[in-house]
């Protein structure tokens, strides 16, 4: 059985993002038959890359899932955070040879289509397990 570990960014979860997006999560690995035997819940999208690069070195976990909802703001923010989120997120992913699957959404979103992107929780599982399954 695959075991997944998840990291959940907790900004925008009081608006039911990220908390929606990590209950889509563990319907997917379910439906897979999948385990998530970790899950750590981080500030911010820019603090997912230690939280995932602390469980790709754990010999236990197959594969990491990261969740987040990035949303536009007046300055280009949203970009910075974005950009290194996702390359740093990559870096691990390769140093580790460990599946890390980008399931932050945004930048560049308004509130609303964050909020409709929900599902991209468990399009990340999904993928998370197809890269395993692929790479075994």
């Amino acid at each position: 059985m695959t075991q997944l570990g998840l990291v959940v960014s907790r900004y925008n979860k009081e608006a039911g993002v990220t908390a929606r997006m990590a209950e889509a999560a563990r319907e997917a690995a379910a439906a897979r038959e999948t385990a998530i035997v970790e899950t750590l819940e981080v500030p911010g999208a820019y603090d997912c890359p230690l939280a995932a690069d602390r469980l790709a070195r754990r010999e236990e976990i197959d594969a990491v899932v990261v969740l987040g909802a990035i949303v536009t703001g007046d300055t280009d923010h949203d970009q910075v955070i974005g950009n290194a989120a996702a390359q740093q997120l990559s870096e691990i992913s390769v140093d580790r040879d460990t599946p890390v699957t980008l399931g932050i959404t945004g930048p560049g979103q308004s509130a609303a289509e964050a909020k409709e992107r929900t599902a991209k929780g468990a399009e990340a599982v999904v993928s998370a397990i197809d890269m395993v399954e692929e790479l075994a």
